[in-house]
């Protein structure tokens, strides 16, 4: 489950620093777009947090998507505390669509919103966020399920799934409308990933179920799902690590490479953390420049197990499963610079 973050940096103070002097971007649950020469990550964080850099590596901090809160969030959420969780970033005809989570921690008072831009670039004429309110609501007692951590996908004849959920009885799918705003009618619902509550009940708590942050990546024939396994947000004591699956349909079944389906529990190791980095999770995916990335936060020891961006390169092994290296953690370091 998502922390309050009250830990996380930003850099709207920082303009007094210079470029040598700049700390490592510190965030929560990260998705990227590019825009033109221009990379964007956006997170966690009041308002959603979002950076951007031209190389991947230095990143200078734009402010927030939201000034406010969303008109909706304290009727879904009356525990709302402004930290807007897990959002993911979707190019679609021309628009980019930033979808987001309000919640309660702990709780599946839940929502997912979208507001909708025609550019990244917050020093364009054109770059205005026109929040579209919310597409999907979890109630406590109603729904077995949790409302966050979206992603959004295309199949390949262009229908549009949110994958989301935490916790409870796990990761779900479900189908979208033709604007991506709403969900589609008549509703399209798939489970996609559990772990080890058993019987579905509409339940007001969390359970043991440590499953959260899907994302559907689609290489080649297949749709690869990862899953963060774990706790998160718990400094040194955070047990995230990246889990994956695949399947040849966007709806499932996923599953290892050991032929378990991640409704069963399925789910092979990606990467885990080390001495050096605990809490490895809240993954997004990319093919950008030739490259397949995977975009992730991590606890660095040496630093009092701050958050970290870390942007890693993504390869394939000879059977077709996603691999990384584990010392690129130490290699990639992302810098924040100070704010223009």
């Amino acid at each position: 489950m998502k922390s309050v973050l009250s830990t996380l940096v930003f850099a709207l103070g920082m303009a007094g620093l210079s470029a040598c002097d700049a700390k490592e971007v510190s965030v929560h649950d990260p998705v990227m777009a590019k825009e033109g020469d221009t990379y964007y990550v956006f997170s966690t964080g009041p308002g959603i947090t979002f950076y951007s850099s031209t190389n991947m590596r230095d990143w200078t901090p734009e402010g927030r998507v939201f000034k406010g809160q969303p008109a909706w969030a304290k009727k879904a959420a009356p525990t709302f505390d402004d930290h807007i969780w897990a959002p993911d970033v979707h190019f679609h005809n021309g628009k980019y669509y930033l979808y987001y989570s309000v919640s309660g921690f702990g709780k599946n008072t839940s929502g997912i919103g979208v507001t909708v831009n025609k550019t990244l670039n917050p020093r364009s004429p054109d770059y205005r966020w026109e929040d579209q309110g919310m597409v999907l609501q979890s109630v406590p007692l109603r729904d077995d399920w949790n409302a966050i951590d979206p992603n959004v996908i295309e199949d390949g004849k262009g229908n549009a799934w949110m994958s989301f959920g935490s916790f409870w009885s796990g990761l779900k799918l479900v189908k979208l409308n033709a604007q991506l705003t709403g969900l589609a009618e008549p509703q399209e619902w798939h489970a996609i990933a559990s772990r080890s509550r058993g019987k579905s009940v509409a339940t007001a708590e969390a359970g043991v179920d440590e499953i959260e942050a899907p994302f559907i990546f689609r290489k080649g024939d297949y749709y690869y799902l990862f899953a963060s396994f774990g706790l998160c947000c718990r400094k040194g004591d955070s047990t995230y690590h990246l889990v994956v699956g695949r399947s040849r349909e966007v709806t499932g079944p996923y599953v290892d490479k050991e032929g378990v389906d991640m409704l069963k529990g399925g789910g092979s190791l990606l990467i885990a953390g080390d001495k050096d980095w605990k809490g490895l999770g809240h993954n997004s995916a990319y093919t950008m420049d030739g490259k397949d990335y995977l975009v992730l936060h991590a606890y660095e020891t040496a630093d009092n197990y701050l958050q970290k961006l870390k942007i890693m390169e993504m390869k394939w092994d000879a059977s077709g499963w996603p691999t990384v290296d584990q010392a690129d953690l130490n290699k990639y370091r992302s810098n924040q610079l100070p704010a223009r």
